[in-house]
């Protein structure tokens, strides 16, 4: 697992080198780029041709007055040929602005589609170990909205600076070249109104991601009590729920006023330099035209110009803005996508072979990275045999669970190994590792869609008959049957629809549709009754000779017909045997057994079973 933080993302190339890596992602597609590029300068060219066109339309119109006919009808002549080339610029800068819209925003998008598929396929191949110490939220908000911000980079950034720079430099010079002093003056917005645009513009994005922070407070309180809005009806806490949203929203409304604040005060003073340049250009100008040395279409020229360079100048808030949001937003995003998969196949990996499914633990310690606490497991080894069952047993924080996990190589033991038909399961692909065993967790995820879906979900191409099948063996067939639309029944979101013993039915459904060689019960029938749970068993019993059965429980029954039952605690074993042999040992099952057929809580058991 890399070192970097991913709170804040991986920052060590520096900005940079990520805008860099942006820039190249968007120029794989050179046809696209070439086109925007070629089409943004054309733009930007025509676009300086219509202050110098409509100075010639004026002192065209201006000369036909007042001269003698001949003379009139010629500069009505040159007038409408004027007229004529600014209507055929207009148009072609219309067109090629379009191109160059619809290029920068095409390939924006296009990067942002490949961003989008990185990002999901290295989420998948991460591990549990990343997505243990990254919040789902952040994730999510990484996958949408700082790809967002990397796709407007190019259109928003690139392409728009090249716009800027190239019409300020030629607008310059062909205005400098006509009269130094008015175009000077036409420019003297230029530098202030591009430094308050700019500082403006970082302002508002720091307030941005205030409101993004606040806003996300936000949603996680209205996620948080819409999941537990039964609890609060419960105990009559709406109210509490109300101040607490309030509390939290009055925050987000007083940066909202911040930023209407700042944008428009901001917005006055380059208004107010815009027009003071205007004005001086027009009292200097108009002072040259009075005395003959400056025709009134050169001064139009000034002021078209001054026009047309406004809104590019304003936009360099923007661009810096696009700047400095792909910089954070893709250094976050390339954090995720440079993170090493620390659990992959080695070079020579192969399938795992068929066999007998026998599993062995051999001197197994492990620990999660970054923990200073002790090994959740310490030199546990242990075997089971095909169509064998071992019991699992321990208090809370044991290396039960744990075990379920190693198993499938979602956690790589630190020491030590684990084999299956006597191989090596870091020496076999993950893909087959994983066909091969089986795990049903105690809390299981049920996908939003149908009963049968989420039960197939495993093996989409399953038949009717099977899918019936294995929702019989896990005693929910007759439930679902029961439903207006049976199998096709949506579960809700996260399974909302259905109880806790009824998801926990499903997912062993889905696992015994599967049939696979090692199956892993971790305390999956923790919330189903004793008499449900023991048919559930005996299906399960009767399969039992064609695979290998781990159980862990911390409820008895569900291990008294196991072949070998292993007590943990504080991540070792401490007892094995059978359940009768372990009652007459008399040490922590037969305490933890004591316990459980009198009737007294599971907090307890484990506390006195310690």
């Amino acid at each position: 697992m890399p070192s970097e933080d991913y709170s804040g993302g991986r920052r060590t190339a520096g900005d940079f080198a990520v805008l860099l890596r942006i820039v190249k992602l968007a120029v794989q597609d050179r046809t696209r780029v070439t086109i925007a590029v070629v089409a943004t300068l054309i733009a930007v060219v025509l676009q300086l041709l219509v202050p110098r066109l409509l100075g010639d339309a004026i002192d065209g119109a201006l000369l036909s007055l007042g001269e003698d006919v001949v003379d009139a009808e010629a500069a009505r002549a040159a007038l409408w040929t004027t007229a004529g080339l600014l209507f055929v610029v207009s148009v072609a800068r219309g067109a090629f602005t379009l191109v160059h819209n619809y290029g920068g925003e095409s390939i924006g998008h296009l990067v942002g589609y490949r961003l989008r598929l990185d990002f999901y396929a290295k989420l998948q191949k991460l591990n549990f170990t990343f997505h243990d110490s990254v919040h789902t939220g952040d994730l999510v908000t990484r996958g949408l909205l700082d790809i967002e911000g990397v796709r407007m980079f190019f259109n928003m950034a690139v392409l728009r600076s090249l716009l800027l720079v190239v019409m300020v430099a030629v607008g310059a010079a062909l205005m400098l070249s006509t009269d130094v002093v008015l175009g000077l003056l036409s420019l003297s917005f230029v530098p202030f109104v591009a430094w308050r645009s700019a500082t403006i513009r970082l302002r508002l994005r720091g307030l941005w991601l205030k409101l993004q922070e606040s806003l996300g407070t936000l949603g996680r309180i209205m996620d948080e009590n819409l999941n537990g809005i039964r609890v609060v009806r419960a105990f009559g806490a709406e109210e509490h729920e109300m101040a607490k949203y309030d509390e939290t929203a009055l925050p987000a409304l007083d940066i909202s006023r911040e930023r209407i604040s700042a944008r428009s005060s901001a917005t006055s003073a380059m208004t107010f330099a815009f027009f003071v340049a205007m004005g001086l250009v027009l009292w200097v100008g108009g002072l040259r035209v009075l005395d003959g040395s400056m025709t009134v279409g050169t001064l139009t020229e000034f002021l078209t110009f001054m026009t047309i360079l406004q809104q590019p100048v304003r936009m360099i808030g923007m661009v810096v803005n696009s700047f400095a949001r792909a910089s954070t937003c893709g250094g976050r995003l390339f954090a995720v996508l440079d993170s090493d998969v620390i659990i992959q196949d080695a070079p020579n990996a192969k399938a795992l072979a068929p066999g007998d499914g026998a599993v062995q633990f051999e001197n197994v310690t492990f620990a999660y990275d970054g923990s200073d606490d002790a090994p959740v497991l310490r030199d546990v080894s242990f075997s089971v045999a095909r169509g064998k069952i071992l019991g699992i047993v321990g208090p809370p924080g044991s290396g039960k669970s744990t075990i379920s996990q190693l198993l499938p190589r979602h956690y790589e033991a630190t020491q030590g190994r684990i084999t299956i038909n006597g191989q090596d399961i870091r020496e076999v692909t993950a893909a087959s590792l994983r066909e091969a065993v089986c795990v049903v967790a105690q809390d299981p995820y049920l996908f939003t869609s149908s009963i049968e879906n989420n039960i197939a979900y495993g093996n989409p191409w399953a038949e009717e008959t099977d899918i019936r099948d294995a929702a019989g063996a896990a005693q929910i067939g007759t439930f679902i049957d029961t439903l207006p639309e049976g199998y096709e029944s949506l579960v809700g979101e996260r399974g909302v629809s259905l109880s806790g013993g009824q998801k926990q039915r499903v997912a062993i459904a889905r696992a015994a549709l599967l049939q696979p060689t090692v199956l892993v019960l971790d305390d999956s029938t923790a919330a189903i009754d004793a008499g449900t749970e023991r048919m559930i068993q005996q299906e399960l019993n009767a399969d039992a000779a064609s695979r290998t059965t781990i159980i862990v429980s911390h409820r008895l029954s569900a291990l008294k017909h196991a072949d070998e039952i292993i007590f943990l605690a504080a991540g070792e074993i401490v007892e094995r045997g059978t359940h009768d042999t372990l009652l007459a040992q008399g040490g922590k099952y037969a305490a933890l057994y004591r316990l459980q057929t009198s009737g007294e809580d599971d907090a307890q058991t484990f506390e006195v079973a310690e």
